[in-house]
């Protein structure tokens, strides 16, 4: 005889990571080869469907290679096993109700089976079972089988597989048409959340200083169909001011619609931005619908995001102010409060879904038709709405004056200080397009006067410019600055830059540097070069332009 060490593979306890020795016990089982194959051929012929389709693939390589299923376990809590055992027969009764007597021999000692069903058991019962099952109930008859199932991926065999065999085992139809798949919430490092590794979020906790509709949104966008999702405060803190632009555009909208009540009087002085809002609104309807009928979540909220905050709040609300103070005409007013109302009334429906609270706190308040906007009617596209045109129109303008803020900003023009702005187009039709939306250009890009043109002739004399869709734009810097404190600066400027690069070029032109230091740091070191030349080309011809003193034509 003789003791020899050998190496084997040791289970261990996914929790606590104690060694697990094999022991042999009875157990009950459940024979699945008869319950799997309706479950596979299930979704092989499309009864239920897994979005994203990948996950398909998941579920029936565990069903094709089932084997029985052990349902008992040795713990404290769960569904008792409805089995009695007779202590004078050894007789075993499986009951819904508790036995009083023994079927075989009448004894009254009988005695449960001390095991408990696994939890997935009694939790693959849930589609039915919750309904009133066995019995054939009102909402039994309704609600199964149900539309669409919202589960994470890692339990696709545990919980979906053994709802479907179970469903058409017990009710012989699938719980369920759809199976949609989202990823599991990770810890900022990508781990997933556990208490052994103590880095569980409490989502309460984040709701206290967040806000529900804060935390739902940021998890909603987080992420695509099926891929797991980090958990990062900044993305929260994103959510948050998002809250907050929401309902600071509403307060405005509040404010300027006291005395206005929809479906008095059509709106008949559309202008080019009304006629822009709601073709956009009418896009934004159809592609969010679209994008929640294919269940990509993320990219609907997304596209709200960008509708609501960059075009709605950041551009439509201010060319609207002149009209709602009043300084044009009672009917152009009354247009701009029906467009505004219009457009955010819309918009908080589609936003509902992904921020339940502020949206119906803000629909209560405005003008609005039926109780609740939980049980409002979804928006429809309507065709009278799209404008393509116009929205190319907008944008063009848009562009130009985003162009006349960078270039005052380049030159340090006070935010306050009006400039004079020419654009010049090359043809007639361009000129007829972006004359309605002047008074844009110069709200908005603080100009005054604003000069459109179809030919030039002599250029501006000290002039920024810039070109955007065919159109040339001028900013005349004279009275905006001082001409030669501007250029004092700017020679200052290269003069730094001078001797930053000076330093650099020593640098990359030392062998020593370039052999001993690592490879990243000397990459970086060159594109750091490369972007002071680039500032010093920018320096050196703003100093040109200040030097030009031709004439303007």
């Amino acid at each position: 005889l003789k003791v020899e060490e050998h190496q084997h593979a040791v289970g261990h306890c996914y929790r606590c990571s104690t060694s697990i020795e094999p022991l042999v016990s009875q157990q009950w089982f459940v024979k699945m080869e008869p319950l799997a194959q309706p479950a596979i051929a299930g979704v092989v012929e499309g009864k239920t469907r897994f979005v994203p389709e990948r996950f398909t693939k998941i579920y029936l390589n565990w069903l094709e290679n089932i084997r029985d299923w052990c349902i008992s376990r040795q713990l404290w809590w769960g569904h008792r096993i409805p089995v009695w055992y007779c202590d004078e027969c050894g007789e075993e009764i499986c009951s819904t109700t508790e036995p009083r007597v023994c079927s075989h021999c009448g004894s009254t000692k009988l005695t449960q089976d001390p095991d408990v069903l696994d939890t997935w058991f009694s939790s693959a019962l849930w589609p039915f079972s919750t309904l009133g099952w066995p019995e054939k109930t009102p909402e039994l008859e309704h609600f199964y089988p149900t539309t669409v199932l919202v589960t994470g991926r890692d339990i696709i065999f545990f919980w979906v597989a053994r709802m479907i065999f179970m469903g058409l085992k017990f009710m012989e139809q699938v719980p369920f048409r759809e199976v949609f798949i989202h990823g599991l919430v990770l810890d900022a490092q990508g781990r997933k959340m556990s208490k052994s590794l103590g880095n569980g979020i409490d989502p309460i906790e984040v709701i206290d200083e967040y806000g529900a509709d804060t935390l739902r949104f940021m998890l909603i966008t987080g992420n695509t169909p099926g891929n797991d999702l980090r958990f990062q405060y900044e993305r929260l803190e994103g959510a948050r001011n998002f809250c907050n632009k929401i309902w600071n555009a509403s307060r405005f909208a509040l404010m300027n619609l006291g005395d206005f009540q929809p479906g008095e009087d059509d709106p008949v002085e559309l202008e080019l931005a009304d006629r822009w809002i709601l073709s956009r609104l009418n896009k934004v309807i159809e592609q969010v619908t679209q994008n929640l009928e294919r269940y990509e979540l993320g990219e609907a909220g997304r596209i709200l995001y960008e509708f609501i905050w960059d075009e709605f709040c950041d551009w439509y609300i201010e060319l609207v102010k002149p009209r709602l103070y009043g300084k044009k005409t009672p009917t152009a007013r009354k247009t701009a409060q029906y467009v505004l109302w219009f457009v955010l009334s819309r918009t908080m429906q589609l936003l509902h879904p992904f921020m339940p609270f502020i949206t119906e706190e803000i629909w209560q308040k405005l003008p609005h038709e039926g109780p609740t906007l939980m049980i409002h009617n979804w928006p429809e596209t309507e065709k009278e709405l799209s404008a393509p045109e116009e929205e190319e129109r907008m944008y063009l303008l848009m562009e130009i004056i985003r162009t006349i803020r960078n270039l005052r900003a380049e030159m340090n023009v006070p935010p306050g200080k009006k400039a004079e702005v020419l654009l010049v187009v090359t043809e007639e039709d361009h000129y007829q397009e972006l004359k309605e939306g002047l008074p844009y250009v110069e709200q908005l890009g603080a100009a005054d006067p604003v000069y459109l043109r179809v030919e030039v002739g002599e250029k501006p004399a000290r002039a920024l410019t810039g070109i955007v869709g065919g159109v040339e734009i001028f900013l005349p810097l004279a009275g905006l600055i001082d001409i030669e404190v501007e250029t004092g600066r700017l020679e200052k400027e290269l003069q730094t830059l001078a001797g930053e690069l000076k330093r650099l070029e020593g640098k990359l032109n030392n062998e020593g540097f370039l052999v001993k230091a690592p490879a990243e740091v000397v990459s970086k070191e060159r594109s750091k070069k490369e972007e002071l030349l680039l500032k010093e080309k920018a320096l050196r011809a703003r100093l040109s332009m200040l030097s030009d003193d031709h004439g303007i034509g």
